[in-house]
């Protein structure tokens, strides 16, 4: 990416927090990985001569804000990451239908504005996996992780690293994936087994794949997407589609209630959802698969059909008295046996 964000909208990006969401500017908070929330930024302003600051921040610590924020909204738009969080910000009444058209969408994103009465509209699809580093598995002598349960083995203690569910809508996919694949006391102590071999809990979803990649851990559980990136970077690595099956998200893009800008929010919503913003996404690394049929993807993107794959319940995993409930016993039954939280 040789253009880059203006500073000024980088200004106005740190400012946020201090004030309410600005009438001269969009203000927008992104989920997606920053080189993303950048490039889309920067493309929407020259396309369509808006001002716009933007921000990234983690699903879960967006939902927070949000929450907070209710009738004093200090962000416009909230673009990016898992679904869960955007379903709950609808059932809470936290942000507006923009009555864009999404016709033109593919069925899993029109369902999900179906699902909000139009509040949050389908953007990507992520699918979970494992990633490991080949040359640290070979050096330590380990074998390659093939399912969910390899990951209790004890020949990984410390040789893992995941997100926490507690800020990251990566890892409450995971969670949310494994208590539908195995029932919820199941998984829960598999949650605890596997948490005997982490290293740490990072607060980002992506950022355990990044890690393995530089050889600072052997396994990382993350979205596929992202590992396709790494592996594209050259990285020695090899992603996992866990033999048990595995849970996916559908990332989305909602409009805070309250915004003083729906103009241009809208204009973000359209925008984002049109083939040639989403194709744009190739340049800085994105894989992910795109809600428009027309986008351009990668031919060795993940591909839904190739993958085993849940009937993932959004309806019930995105609500957030499930959501909440689900947090709490992972604190109580999995974060109370210890581990490397970052702060």
């Amino acid at each position: 990416m040789n253009r880059t964000l203006s500073i000024s909208a980088f200004a106005l990006a740190a400012a946020i927090g201090a004030t309410g969401a600005s009438a001269d500017t969009l203000n927008v908070v992104c989920s997606n990985e920053q080189v993303w929330c950048d490039l889309m930024a920067q493309n929407f302003q020259i396309d369509t001569g808006i001002d716009t600051a933007i921000v990234r921040k983690s699903t879960g610590e967006v939902l927070a804000q949000v929450r907070a924020e209710a009738g004093n909204p200090k962000v416009d738009v909230w673009w990016g990451g898992t679904g869960d969080p955007h379903l709950i910000a609808a059932a809470e009444d936290l942000t507006v239908a923009t009555g864009v058209d999404t016709s033109g969408l593919l069925g899993w994103a029109q369902n999900m504005a179906e699902m909000t009465d139009g509040k949050a509209i389908g953007v990507h699809v992520g699918l979970l996996g494992m990633l490991y580093n080949t040359e640290v598995l070979e050096e330590k002598g380990l074998p390659a992780p093939a399912c969910w349960r390899d990951l209790t083995k004890p020949e990984y203690k410390g040789e893992i690293t995941v997100a926490s569910p507690q800020s990251s809508g990566t890892a409450y996919t995971e969670l949310a994936t494994l208590v539908q694949l195995f029932g919820e006391d199941e998984a829960m102590q598999l949650l605890a087994d596997i948490g005997q071999n982490v290293n740490q809990y990072t607060k980002s979803g992506s950022a355990p794949g990044k890690m393995a990649a530089r050889g600072e851990t052997t396994i990382a559980i993350g979205f596929m997407h992202d590992m396709v990136n790494l592996k594209k970077q050259g990285f020695p690595v090899e992603i996992v589609s866990p033999c048990e099956g595995t849970g996916y998200e559908t990332g989305a893009v909602s409009v805070i209630k309250g915004t003083p800008n729906m103009d241009a929010a809208k204009k973000w919503v359209e925008y984002v959802i049109s083939a040639d913003a989403q194709s744009r996404g190739l340049e800085v690394g994105v894989y992910n698969i795109p809600s428009n049929p027309d986008a351009a993807t990668d031919p060795e993107a993940p591909d839904m059909a190739s993958v085993k794959l849940i009937d993932y319940d959004f309806a019930t995993y995105g609500a957030s008295d499930t959501r909440e409930r689900l947090l709490e016993r992972w604190e109580a039954d999995v974060k109370s046996k210890g581990g490397n939280f970052e702060e």
